[in-house]
């Protein structure tokens, strides 16, 4: 009779993680929150350091637990506690992407500024920057020009696969590549250039 039970288990158990999917959803308005932050400090901030991000293994209070708890379901002891959550945490503040945004910050305030300023350069629509207008530039200027603006590229490109493989979603680099683009133009100042969904530049 134990085994004919044990065996009725196993095969719910297989049942129930047959019919089980996992979803892990992009967690959109985390990164939005996480480029609005990363982005001011960068752009708008005085030598401000990158947000902090909060810590997704701290536990959320020191409030000791209930001494009475329901016994746990087959399903939960199925599906470990961490994949139920709807929305997961977003983990920004690493080194490798404090490291990004200082450069980022002394990259703005030496040279990537006053190319914004002039027209110059603008932000594209895929998150990167790109020389707009080569002729704003002073020829004598323009090889240094050329060097912010790929290195500034390199660094993007950088921050946003390094964000997607802290949080061990290297599949989420496309999204948050998308919303780090959007909100580097919400942060554009006026005057600067952009350019629009369909790649034309605008001006703000």
């Amino acid at each position: 009779m134990r085994k004919l039970t044990c065996t009725i288990l196993a095969m719910l158990a297989a049942a129930l993680v047959g019919c089980v999917t996992i979803n892990v959803y992009f967690p959109e308005a985390a990164a939005q929150k996480a480029a609005d932050q990363f982005i001011g400090t960068v752009i708008d901030g005085s030598g401000q350091k990158a947000p902090p991000a909060t810590d997704k293994n701290a536990p959320a209070h020191d409030t000791p637990p209930p001494a009475h708890q329901p016994s746990a379901t087959l399903l939960d002891l199925l599906v470990p506690a961490a994949y139920a959550a709807d929305v997961p945490d977003l983990r920004v503040q690493t080194p490798a992407v404090q490291a990004i945004h200082d450069r980022m910050r002394a990259r703005f305030e030496a040279t990537l500024q006053a190319l914004l300023d002039s027209g110059a350069v603008g932000f594209t629509r895929d998150g990167m920057v790109a020389m707009r207008d080569a002729s704003k530039v002073p020829l004598a200027e323009r090889a240094q020009a050329s060097a912010t603006v790929a290195d500034e590229n390199r660094d993007r490109a950088a921050l946003y696969r390094e964000i997607a493989n802290a949080n061990n979603h290297p599949e989420w680099e496309a999204q948050i590549r998308a919303t780090f683009a959007q909100t580097w133009i919400e942060h554009a100042h006026a005057g600067w250039y952009y350019q629009d969904t369909s790649g034309a530049w605008q001006r703000k």
